[in-house]
């Protein structure tokens, strides 16, 4: 069984509220004055990357695959509008028979993303496509900001393992979604049940400081979590004095000690004095985990100590110090009436303040060098050239409705491995940059 089928253990009904009243009074408008069954063109993209960030990391598509199926206005949620007077009754009755029969395309999960680039593309009448404005982009931004935290920490982390145990400092229901946008991004496991039991990500954990503290000694919380759980377990040793819980921990557990955790102090200097200590021991194969508000530059420092796997928290839920990917919903083109063979014309904001967008339905491809690692993100409208034809980005999610992308998470997580080695070297670095690829443009007749 697919578990993401299961669903969370919590009472969502519909999706159709996580929307802003506007979206619904620019509906009943557009109905009023006979535009809303325009053919219209709405595209998700960012101006900029955060500060710093040398790409962005596109999550949450699966995720936003699932709202849109579920994007109902039932009867509840029909009372609720009609209560508040949000709508009119010719509204209502449309809202009433709401069932997205358009095209979506967009990046793939997993992959990179640019200033510019067009993520995902919906397609539809104006009054099916604007609905959806703020659910994709509640998912979206939240979503692939925690990718990218979490891909720089991975980057960061070379070979070992990852874990992300971040529930406890966010909302209870994006604690789930940071925990998947994390596997995307590089995360080996999470400690957050909930995301194992919606996503099959793998799940661990073993004991905090509370348990030793529970106990009349160190040694007495040693022994029970070992008779317990077994030998290769992990033990928490930083509760009292690190050095004599190592001994008591490996008196107990024996050589076979499957790893020790350090949550405090200068994990530098006591992960080197650890590694000794276990080695004096004989216990050469017992791992050192760290954990204590990790980000990807404690991690980057921590790469030439005898480090084997590190918890992230905080940093990682909250995308180190970027929640936000700052993405947009925009219309970009739209039909000149409600014919069905009306053809699209382009559309754009034209504002000050850097607000602006590029009109017309677009395609997107990445342009390799000679030794086949990407050097530009290609953006155009009309036809794509033939040297970039196979290097297409975006693909089909849903057709007339029907979604048609669905994959396994780990199809995700690998894409993103994959794209991530794509681009340059200079990629993963984690000084302060420009993002890694330019955003070039081919402008051509808009499509139809």
């Amino acid at each position: 069984m697919n578990t993401a089928d299961l669903g969370l253990p919590v009472d969502v009904p519909s999706t159709a509220l996580f929307t802003d009243q506007y979206e619904l009074t620019m509906l009943r408008a557009a109905l009023e004055a006979g535009t809303a069954e325009r053919r219209s063109v709405f595209e998700v993209f960012t101006r900029r990357l955060p500060n710093g960030r040398r790409y962005g990391v596109v999550a949450g598509t699966g995720r936003v695959l699932d709202a849109v199926e579920n994007f109902r206005f039932d009867a509840d949620v029909l009372a609720f509008l009609r209560e508040r007077q949000i709508v009119d009754e010719q509204t209502l009755q449309w809202l009433a028979g709401y069932r997205f029969s358009g095209d979506i395309w967009g990046y793939p999960e997993g992959e990179v993303y640019f200033p510019g680039s067009p993520i995902m593309r919906v397609e539809g009448t104006f009054a099916e496509c604007v609905l959806l404005e703020t659910v994709i982009l509640s998912i979206l931004n939240h979503d692939s900001a925690i990718a990218a935290a979490a891909s720089r920490m991975s980057a960061a982390a070379g070979d070992r393992p990852l874990i992300e145990m971040g529930a406890r400092r966010t909302h209870e229901l994006a604690a789930v979604a940071a925990s998947r946008a994390a596997y995307v991004g590089g995360f080996a496991t999470t400690s957050d049940l909930a995301a194992g039991f919606r996503y099959g990500i793998p799940t661990v954990g073993t004991s905090a400081h509370a348990f030793t503290l529970l106990h009349d000694s160190e040694r007495d919380a040693f022994q029970a979590q070992v008779n317990t759980l077994g030998r290769g377990t992990t033990l928490l040793v930083d509760t009292y004095d690190v050095a004599e819980a190592v001994r008591t921990a490996v008196e107990v557990a024996g050589p076979g000690l499957g790893a020790v955790r350090i949550d405090s102090g200068d994990l530098l200097l006591v992960a080197h004095r650890v590694r000794q200590q276990l080695d004096a021991l004989g216990a050469t194969d017992t791992k050192i985990i760290v954990t204590s508000d990790l980000d990807e530059y404690a991690i980057a420092s921590l790469a030439a100590a005898p480090v084997d796997a590190y918890g992230v928290g905080t940093q990682l839920v909250t995308g180190s110090g970027h929640p936000t990917s700052s993405m947009v919903y925009k219309l970009v083109a739209r039909a000149e009436s409600a014919g069905p063979n009306a053809p699209l014309v382009p559309v754009a904001k034209r504002s000050t303040g850097g607000k602006t967008s590029v009109g017309g339905r677009k395609w997107a491809a990445r342009r390799l060098d000679a030794c086949g690692v990407a050097e530009a993100e290609v953006v155009g409208t009309g036809p794509v050239p033939g040297e970039l034809a196979d290097r297409q980005l975006l693909v089909e999610l849903v057709k007339g409705g029907e979604v048609v992308a669905r994959e396994p998470l780990d199809a995700a997580r690998e894409r993103h491995t994959a794209a991530r080695e794509g681009l340059p070297m200079s990629a993963t670095q984690l000084s302060r940059g420009e993002p890694v690829l330019p955003t070039e443009y081919l402008h051509g007749a808009s499509g139809s």
